[in-house]
């Protein structure tokens, strides 16, 4: 699941070598914390963060399958 939140993150930005993903599981969660070159943000959380929105109902799709609760941040 992180190689598929890298991949779409990576297409989404400008400067893709700048994407750092971290990944913590913990029983059934999944937490992703994406970090992006600041210039980057916007368009990673999109208009009223629709993109992030986006990702995250494709990775509670995911995520439900296997019975994992997914949540993805990108902090400032």
């Amino acid at each position: 699941m992180k190689q598929l939140v890298e991949t779409i993150v990576r297409n989404l930005v400008d400067a893709p070598d700048e994407v750092e993903i971290v990944e913590e599981r913990e029983g059934n969660r999944v937490y992703f914390e994406v970090h992006v070159a600041e210039e980057d943000r916007g368009s990673v959380i999109g208009r009223r963060g629709a993109t992030v929105t986006a990702l995250r109902t494709l990775l509670d799709g995911i995520g439900h399958r296997e019975r994992l609760r997914v949540e993805i941040e990108v902090p400032d």
